[in-house]
Parts: structure tokens; sequence; C-alpha cells
């Protein structure tokens, strides 16, 4: 069985003046350039990756069984630790 090369995705790091930068945590925060959020000081990021690797973990149905199971070890474990 041949294996085929991982390529990794391209992402452009030109500046663009049309993209949007918005902080993680408050959608109401949108700046024309990257920086700082005023209200919690994260990173703000380009408009379209702020769920991206969500969407990919969602995506692969691999990906969404590890993290339902791993989700459940770790509520057990917590509600083991609370009796």
């Amino acid at each position: 069985m041949a294996m085929t090369p991982f390529r990794e995705s391209v992402v452009d790091q030109r500046p663009n003046d049309s993209r949007v930068y918005l902080c993680p945590m408050h959608s109401d925060v949108r700046r024309p350039h990257p920086g700082k959020c005023p209200k919690c000081g994260m990173s703000l990021l380009p408009e379209g990756t702020r769920f991206g690797i969500l969407r990919h973990m969602i995506g692969n149905p691999l990906h969404l069984t590890i993290m339902v199971t791993v989700m459940g070890a770790v509520m057990a474990a917590a509600m083991i630790t609370m009796r």
C-alpha cells in the first residue's frame, strides 16, 4: 500500500486590505488590522479562522469519535472525584 505524502494547507500571509480581524471572545470587536482586543487583550484573528479547528475536528469522524470519548472520560473522572 503506497502512502501519499502529507501536504500542509498554505495560508496566504500577504496583507489584504479587505481582511477583517475579530476577537475570538468578543464578536463585536472588528478591526481592519491585526492587534489586541481592547476588552480582553487577546490577539485578533482573521475573519473565518475563528472556528477553523473545531470545524476540522467535527468534519472528520475519527476526530469526532476521539473527542466524544475523551470528553466522556473527563466527565466521568470529574464525577468520581466530586463524590
